[in-house]
C-alpha cells in the first residue's frame, strides 16, 4: 500500500500543498479541519523534516564518546537507548578517538541538528562543554568533567575509590611493588585513578620509582607497550593495577608474549569489568562498575533538561563502583621472576 505523501493530502482535503505545510507548522489555515480529517482519512504521518519545522525540535540526541570501541562505552550507549527507546528520540552516536580537535569538529557539526547532548569531553581542558553552553543545547556530561561543568549535569563514578579500592586489594595480598599503568591524565578518570593509586600507596608509606607509573593513553596497544616496560626493568612489580579494561587487553597480551604467569609471577587487577573477564586463566580481578545504569541515568537527566528544566542547579551525580575479586591475586613471589621470562623488546 502508497504511503500517503502531503500532496495526497492537499488532493483530499481540496487545498494546496503550501496550506497543508502551513497548517503542519501551526500556522492558522481556513482550511483546518478539512485538513485534519484528510490526514485523518489516509492515515497521514508528517515526516521528520515537516515535524522539525512545527515544533522547532530535532528529535534527535547526540552521544558523543572519546572511544567506541571501548566496552564500558558501548553499555554506556546501551544504557541511554533503553531509556529512549519509547520516547520516539533518535541517537546520533559519534566517535572522538581522544581528539580534543576532533571533538570539535563533531560538535560543531551536531550543535544545530539536535535538541540535546551526552558528551563524553576528551579532556577536562576541553572547550566543548563551553560552547554548548553558549549555544544553549541541553547537555549531560558522563563520566568526564570540564570547567564548564557547573553548568551541567554530570554523571560519573568514584574513580579515586575504585583506584584505592584496586591497590588495597593489592596491599592486602602482601604487595607492595605496585605498578600502574595510567590513563589519559588530563581526563577525569585518568587523573582521579592516578591520585587513587597515589594516594593508596603513600597510606601505606610506600614510595617507588616513578617508572612504575606507566601511560597507557586509554588505549589497548598502549597497555601493551607500557606493560613490556614494567617487565622490562631489572626489578619489575610483583603487582599492577591497569586503569581501564581496553589496557587491561593490551596487558594481558603482553604477559602472555612474555611468558609471565598470572598470579604466580605478577598480580593483576583492571579497572572496568568485561565478558571475558570471567572465562580468562584465571579469572581477572576488576574494579567494577554500574555501567548501563550510568548511561541510563545520564538520558533520564538530559530529557529532563530537554522538556523545558533548564532552571533547576546543575546536579553532579557520583555513582559507586565495587571491587570483584577472582583468581589474578596472590601473594608476591617470593624470588625473582624466572629464567620462563621471554626476552623483552619495548
Amino acid at each position: 500500500m502508497k504511503t500517503p505523501t502531503i500532496t495526497d493530502v492537499a488532493q483530499e482535503a481540496g487545498v494546496s500543498v503550501s496550506t497543508v505545510s502551513r497548517h503542519l507548522r501551526g500556522d492558522r489555515v481556513r482550511a483546518a479541519e478539512r485538513i485534519n480529517s484528510a490526514v485523518a482519512r489516509l492515515r497521514y504521518r508528517p515526516s521528520p523534516a515537516a515535524q522539525s519545522l512545527k515544533s522547532g525540535k530535532t528529535g534527535a540526541i547526540a552521544l558523543v564518546v572519546p572511544d567506541i570501541t571501548n566496552p564500558f562505552f558501548a553499555a554506556v550507549v546501551r544504557g541511554a537507548e533503553s531509556i529512549t527507546v519509547q520516547g520516539g528520540h533518535t541517537i546520533f552516536l559519534a566517535n572522538t578517538d581522544e581528539s580534543d580537535d576532533r571533538e570539535a569538529e563533531v560538535v560543531e557539526d551536531l550543535i544545530t541538528r539536535v535538541d540535546g547532548m551526552l558528551l563524553a569531553p576528551a579532556s577536562e581542558n576541553n572547550p566543548s562543554p563551553q560552547r554548548l553552553a553558549d549555544a544553549g543545547v541541553p547537555t549531560v556530561l558522563i563520566d568526564r568533567e570540564a570547567p564548564s561543568t557547573g553548568r551541567f549535569d554530570t554523571v560519573l563514578i568514584d574513580n579515586h575509590g575504585g583506584a584505592r579500592a584496586a591497590v588495597e586489594h593489592l596491599l592486602s595480598n602482601g604487595h607492595e611493588r605496585i605498578a600502574t599503568i595510567a590513563g589519559t591524565v588530563d581526563s577525569t578518570p585518568g587523573r582521579f585513578r592516578l591520585e587513587g593509586y597515589r594516594d593508596a600507596l603513600a597510606a601505606h608509606s610506600i614510595e617507588l620509582p616513578p617508572e612504575f607509573v606507566q601511560p597507557g593513553g586509554f588505549k589497548e596497544h598502549g597497555g601493551y607497550q607500557s606493560m613490556l616496560r614494567l617487565l622490562a626493568l631489572p626489578d619489575p612489580p610483583t603487582g599492577v593495577f591497569v586503569a581501564n579494561n581496553t589496557m587491561t587487553i593490551g596487558t594481558l597480551r603482553a604477559i602472555k608474549d612474555i611468558g609471565v604467569r598470572i598470579p604466580d609471577d605478577l598480580s593483576v587487577v583492571g579497572f572496568d569489568d568485561h565478558p571475558f573477564s570471567e572465562i580468562l586463566d584465571p579469572p581477572l580481578t576488576v574494579i567494577d562498575r554500574p555501567m548501563e545504569e550510568q548511561g541510563a541515568l545520564a538520558m533520564r537527566m538530559l530529557l529532563s533538561r530537554m522538556s523545558n528544566d533548564s532552571s533547576r542547579n546543575s546536579r553532579r551525580v557520583v555513582l559507586d563502583v565495587r571491587l570483584t575479586e577472582r583468581a589474578s591475586c596472590g601473594p608476591p613471589r617470593s624470588v625473582p621472576m624466572g629464567a620462563h621470562r621471554k626476552a623483552v623488546r619495548v
